[in-house]
């Protein structure tokens, strides 16, 4: 069987990028996101990224270098505050944006993930959200159509993989990253640590490796996205 494990980010991705492609990437905010993959992606060039993520990083970090360099074309995302760049770009017409409310957004890559086309939801009838869309009564109660969603590469973030690519999620990194991770028509997974097959517990595992191609070990800035502390007291 070959081996899924690269030595490094760049290499894991070698040979899966294009212009125009669609990326899902991992995370919460700046937790659990795939940030080697995402500098990988940077260095590589490729341009015209439709990307999916929760939200679009900060300006210097996350997706927001991406958004730096004007490798994004469009957003498929549920929230965007934090980043000045992408506000600017949005405002002016540079970059493209479907919005979606979080649990939509996260059940569109499950959906994807499992094959499901579309699905109905409450969520965002009578809103602008629903514009568009098939609506449907059940019930008596009015839902509009959701598509699943599928990507070209999918890069996710775990705290512990093996070999194989199973993958355990360190708490609310356990997200995005494993219905994103089964969406991918390639999955490429950068974890914290990387042990030999057979050491994870299997009643432990999160994602199986079935869904993972490639499997890289990283290291991590972990960034906090927005400090709040207080004033010392004086005493």
């Amino acid at each position: 069987m070959a081996s899924k494990v690269y030595n490094s980010a760049a290499e894991a991705l070698e040979g899966l990028t294009f212009d125009g492609m669609t990326v899902m990437a991992g995370g919460f905010g700046l937790c659990g996101i795939p940030e080697n993959l995402i500098l990988a992606l940077r260095e590589s060039g490729v341009k015209d990224i439709t990307a999916i993520s929760n939200n679009a990083g900060v300006d210097d970090f996350g997706l927001g270098l991406l958004l730096q360099t004007r490798q994004i074309k469009k957003m498929i995302s549920s929230y965007v505050g934090e980043n000045k760049e992408f506000e600017r770009q949005y405002l002016s017409g540079e970059l493209e944006l479907e919005f979606n409310p979080q649990g939509t957004l996260a059940e569109r890559c499950r959906a994807g993930g499992a094959g499901i086309p579309g699905f109905y939801t409450k969520t965002g009838v009578g809103t602008i959200i629903a514009d568009g869309k098939e609506h449907r009564e059940f019930n008596g109660e009015t839902y509009i159509l959701e598509t699943g969603l599928v990507s070209d590469l999918s890069i996710i973030k775990a705290e512990k993989g093996d070999t194989q690519g199973n993958l355990i999620f360190n708490k609310t990194a356990r997200n995005f990253n494993p219905p994103m991770g089964m969406a991918g028509k390639v999955t490429v997974a950068e974890v914290e640590e990387l042990v030999p097959t057979g050491d994870l517990d299997p009643d432990q595992i999160h994602l199986p490796g079935v869904f993972v191609q490639r499997i890289v070990k990283g290291s991590f800035e972990k960034r906090i996205e927005q400090r709040t502390v207080r004033k010392r007291e004086a005493y």
